[in-house]
């Protein structure tokens, strides 16, 4: 059994350009094993995911205890290393950001995503202080990912868009963020380019309309996640055979799944 501080320092090491750490995002202990026994080798949250799991919309709305609770549970569920989603970092205050980090630390995470909601720089900048502190406090050298929301502004991979892009990763690196995670489809040329701007280690996204994850790790992109775009894939099945069910009669069943009743009772026993 690795103690918590290695299992940080093993998942700050996978962060390198041209082999990137890739993250399917999970959202539930089963959802976690699942995407390791695919060969994850670190298990990521998706916030997205966990809210809709806990029948809550994303975007702020679900309680800082329950989204805690979701990592304590997939903690304790997998061997790897476990990184949480803490949205904006669960309150207002950067005081409110290191009460959530020190949290998902004791729930057993390694590293932490805290999105800026593109915040002024420097309200940002002690909301990351805030948070490195209270990793420090506890010992554990987390990984904290700092999520820069400039895909808001549109125009991704415009010089205003890189500009903007590249000022708050630097800030946050200064603050003691780990890395930067970019949202948005972005091409290769985009990515050299941040990741030569960069200090420390990019984050890119996975999913529809982005490139695949071999062309973002060829651009030298550090990190791949897949964000809420798994569990959206899954609730979109669930939807989808329910509505062939109820809405046509004659329709066969489709194929058996890739992952059934006996694989799926094995994963929820591996421990």
């Amino acid at each position: 059994m690795h103690s918590q501080v290695d299992l940080a320092r093993s998942f700050a090491s996978l962060h390198v350009s041209g082999a990137p750490l890739v993250l399917p995002n999970a959202w539930d202990v089963a959802s976690a094993r699942v995407v390791v026994a695919a060969g994850a080798r670190a298990v990521a949250t998706t916030s997205a995911g966990v809210a809709w799991a806990h029948g809550s919309a994303d975007g702020h709305r679900l309680p800082r205890a329950q989204a805690v609770g979701a990592v304590a549970a997939i903690a304790r569920a997998v061997d790897v290393p476990v990184t949480a989603d803490v949205e904006g970092g669960f309150g207002e205050s950067a005081t409110d950001v290191a009460r959530t980090v020190a949290e998902v630390i004791e729930a057993g995470a390694v590293g932490v995503n805290i999105e800026d909601s593109l915040r002024p720089v420097t309200e940002q900048v002690a909301r990351l202080t805030a948070a490195r502190a209270a990793a420090d406090d506890a010992g554990v050298p987390l990984f904290v990912n700092a999520r820069i929301d400039t895909h808001r502004l549109g125009g991704v991979g415009t010089l205003a868009w890189f500009d903007e892009t590249v000022e708050r990763a630097l800030a946050y690196a200064a603050a003691g963020a780990s890395g930067i995670f970019v949202l948005g489809a972005l091409e290769a040329d985009v990515v050299r380019a941040l990741v030569a701007a960069s200090p420390v280690p990019v984050n890119v996204a996975y999913g529809p309309g982005t490139l695949t994850v071999g062309q973002l790790a060829s651009a030298g992109a550090h990190r791949v996640s897949a964000g809420s775009s798994i569990a959206e894939a899954a609730y979109s099945l669930v939807g989808e055979m329910a509505a062939t069910m109820l809405g046509d009669s004659a329709a066969a069943p489709g194929p058996a799944p890739t992952l059934g009743w006996s694989a799926l009772n094995a994963l929820a026993e591996a421990r």
